[in-house]
């Protein structure tokens, strides 16, 4: 791959993958209403289908990332993809709960390969600086316009038939397969990363992160004060000590504790755990706004949230000019002040919203926020790591994403079913908007310190201006 063209050949793929993972994560929201009633599904069995594919993509990505570094990232992008084509099919096609939501999960489990592998692809194939910035930028462009654009489609084929919601994704992970197998490089040798397999690594941070995206999707129903939620609490934090533990004393770790020395490596995964947490919690709260309050419909809803969505998808591959001119630690603030702008005026919420004064301005401010934050995350997150850990570098920014989604939704649930013991209203759905709120402004206050915080990495030249440490 060392021709440019080539190069963003490649990238077209692996930008229509990633928009397919992150079309995932929200479009099967607006259906679940018509699954419900087909598949003749409790409530509780519900929410599955949401949280089987966070589970499999949140508690499996740290492995995936580190798998693609070891095994090779074409190879484990090839793979994944067509379990991700297979089970997107099965999922569209099958009759039964149980089943959908397996199909669900193995889809999650598939993404949770794809997206580290792809952006290890990237940042391994464009070299570090403008390029690679430019290249990023189309990359998280697209995973941020699928998520943002995942409520409209939803809402469109909703109208059609649930199932369509499901089996969309199909022919297009088919053609970027064969696509894939055209454009990408194939020889491997140049590609993995030296050292052995840790096992025991994989086996502890597996199970303590798919234990803790369990805990806390259960957490609501159990209750937070129970005893099983306390004791799964315990146990994540028991694997985690002997992860950490174990990786200490491994010759080739899985994960190597030193790379988060990196303090803007930090401050991204913090930073992409506020974002997304608060966002898809922010998105659940919404829906309970636009459908149950106000009695929308599905495709009103999804309209609402498209002049975001939009907005990601015409803006946001130019914010690696933006990253080269500004830095990305100034394009973060940014984001996160137009962030917690667009929750607080949410806070104004009332059952005779004003479409002008209220809904238009908070989401084009949450479509700056992603157009502007997301992009400048993940080049923050590579810029500076060596290629062999590529893979592990990206693993640990998409688990912060979806571990903190899954925390965020978690706790708003609980805050919005406390506020709400005999029906959805108004105050209660503007109590439940303050948790993500707080946490955006949390994630300002970070990024900001960030701007202080003296130029210490010496792997890094200086005189790159993509650099934000």
């Amino acid at each position: 791959m060392s021709s440019s063209s080539s190069r963003w050949g490649a990238l077209a793929v692996l930008c229509a993958v990633i928009f397919l993972d992150a079309l995932d994560v929200s479009m099967v929201g607006v259906a679940l209403p018509s699954i419900q009633k087909d598949l003749g599904l409790t409530t509780s069995s519900l929410q599955w289908v949401v949280s089987g594919y966070v589970l499999g993509y949140g508690g499996l990505l740290l492995l995936g990332g580190r798998t693609a570094d070891l095994l090779g990232r074409r190879r484990v992008f090839l793979v994944a993809l067509g379990v991700f084509a297979v089970a997107s099919l099965l999922g569209g096609l099958v009759d039964d709960g149980g089943l959908l939501i397996a199909a669900r999960f193995i889809k999650g489990v598939a993404a949770a390969f794809t997206a580290p592998a792809a952006l290890s692809i990237i940042t391994t194939t464009f070299p570090e600086g403008p390029e690679r910035n430019r290249a990023l930028s189309i990359f998280t462009a697209c995973g941020a316009s699928g998520y943002s654009l995942g409520l409209v489609l939803s809402g469109i084929l909703t109208e059609i038939g649930w199932r369509w919601t499901l089996l969309m994704p199909v022919p297009v992970a088919v053609i970027a397969l064969l696509a894939a197998l055209r454009v990408l490089r194939s020889n491997e040798q140049e590609e993995r990363a030296e050292g052995g397999h840790d096992l025991l690594g994989a086996v502890l941070i597996t199970a303590s992160m798919l234990l803790l995206v369990y805990t806390v999707v259960q957490a609501p129903e159990a209750g937070w004060g129970s005893l099983r939620t306390i004791g799964s609490l315990v146990g994540v934090a028991a694997l985690l000590g002997l992860f950490v533990f174990a990786e200490l004393r491994m010759k080739h770790p899985l994960v190597r504790l030193g790379i988060l020395r990196s303090a803007s490596l930090v401050r991204a995964n913090l930073g992409l755990l506020i974002l997304m947490g608060s966002y898809v919690a922010f998105q659940f709260v919404a829906m309970q706004y636009f459908q149950n309050l106000l009695h929308w419909s599905a495709l009103g809803t999804a309209l609402a949230f498209f002049p975001a969505g939009l907005l990601v998808a015409v803006t946001s591959t130019k914010m690696g000019d933006f990253a080269d001119r500004f830095g990305t630690g100034k394009l973060i603030v940014i984001g996160a002040a137009a962030l917690s702008g667009g929750y607080a005026i949410f806070l104004g919420i009332d059952e005779h919203p004003s479409i002008g004064g209220l809904v238009l301005p908070g989401m084009i401010l949450m479509g700056i926020a992603f157009a502007l934050m997301f992009p400048s995350l993940n080049i923050q997150a590579t810029n500076g790591v060596d290629d062999d850990e590529q893979g592990l570098a990206s693993g640990l920014l998409n688990t912060s994403g979806q571990v903190g989604g899954a925390i965020v939704l978690a706790v708003v649930t609980a805050v919005l079913t406390s506020n709400s013991p005999h029906g959805m209203t108004v105050d209660s759905l503007r109590s439940a908007i303050v948790v993500p709120l707080v946490l955006a402004v949390v994630g300002l206050l970070i990024s900001a310190l960030g701007l202080r915080t003296p130029r210490t990495a010496p792997a890094v030249e200086e005189t790159k201006a993509y650099e934000t440490v």
